[in-house]
């Protein structure tokens, strides 16, 4: 005798809750609050940008009215501009030598002052002091005097016996003394680095010491591993950072990008050209080909990112 099986009882379809609109006070009330930071952006981000777009399509010199002549501020500063390419070429080795540099030495001290020891909070403020100067005008000038012929770097050579050269005006050295100004700047960083020691499991390193592992092969397999996504973020924002470059530049070089344009930093050339020279409409192309430039490096980044930065939660996704 066949027994039949009736088919279990389905569930009926659940409908999905109905969003509740915000009321309407509430949402003039979040416009309201929100209206000082759309102005702000409106008024000092999007629109200027706007009008140095339009501005990179014109022949204007902040005396007159522009003159609309398309395409050719590009095409001069791609085919027709030497000197351009040759501020391209300082600002890549500047940011090259001097990022690496920075996150080296940010991530040394960082796991240097992991460590619990006595007065490490003082060293943590001591190490993050010169990033609160950051790029500052003062700054650059007792950069500008230590590296100066009779500096107290000098001083101190002489103690050795070595005499020294002003290095600031010398064309072979005066970008090596912007990229250890900017790789001293390394306290941002490091406080980023050391959050994220912070949160690496302890019993990892623990087990790791069961093992045998020494301190080079724990750094190798677990540290930098699971630190990567801060490495990734550190790198992204010092790359910007360090592409950005100018105040330093223009105070040691006194605004002229010397010597025989050793330091002649992109940013540096744009001020220029657009403020010495009043070629506002070349400068604005400059700007947005400086822009694009910039997104591209960016996207690139993190285009790589999933070859080398490993998250906690990849697994779970």
């Amino acid at each position: 005798m066949a027994v039949t099986t009736s088919p279990a009882p389905t569930a009926p379809p659940r409908t999905p809750p109905k969003r509740r609109k915000p009321p309407r006070r509430e949402a003039i009330a979040g416009y309201v609050f929100m209206s000082p930071w759309l102005l702000g952006l409106l008024a000092i981000t999007a629109i200027p940008m706007l009008y140095s777009l339009y501005l990179s399509f014109t022949d204007f010199d902040l005396l007159g009215s522009p003159d609309w002549v398309g395409f050719a501020n590009y095409k001069r500063m791609f085919t027709g501009d030497p000197q351009y390419w040759h501020a391209v070429v300082v600002t890549v080795l500047f940011a090259v030598i001097s990022v690496p540099l920075k996150l080296a030495a940010a991530l040394g001290v960082a796991l240097l002052l992991n460590r619990k020891r006595r007065g490490t909070g003082i060293f943590r403020a001591l190490f993050y002091l010169p990033s609160l100067l950051g790029s500052s005008v003062a700054l650059a000038i007792v950069w500008q005097a230590m590296f100066g012929g009779s500096g107290a770097f000098n001083a101190f050579l002489r103690i050795f016996g070595i005499h020294g050269e002003p290095w600031v005006n010398d064309p072979n050295t005066a970008l090596g003394t912007l990229v250890l100004l900017a790789v001293w700047q390394f306290g941002a960083p490091m406080v980023i680095f050391l959050a994220g020691l912070k949160q690496i499991p302890q019993d990892l390193y623990e087990a790791a010491d069961v093992d045998g592992a020494g301190r080079l092969r724990q750094l190798v397999n677990i540290t930098l591993p699971i630190l990567s996504p801060v490495i990734f973020f550190n790198l992204v924002l010092e790359l910007i950072h360090g592409f950005q470059g100018f105040t330093a530049a223009f105070v040691i070089s006194n605004g002229t990008g010397g010597p025989t344009d050793s330091t002649m930093l992109y940013t540096l050339y744009l001020y220029l050209r657009g403020f010495g020279d009043f070629q506002m409409g070349y400068a604005s192309a400059m700007a947005w080909v400086f822009v694009l430039a910039i997104g591209l490096l960016t996207a690139i980044i993190f285009s790589t990112g999933r070859m080398w930065v490993h998250y906690s939660d990849a697994g779970e996704q």
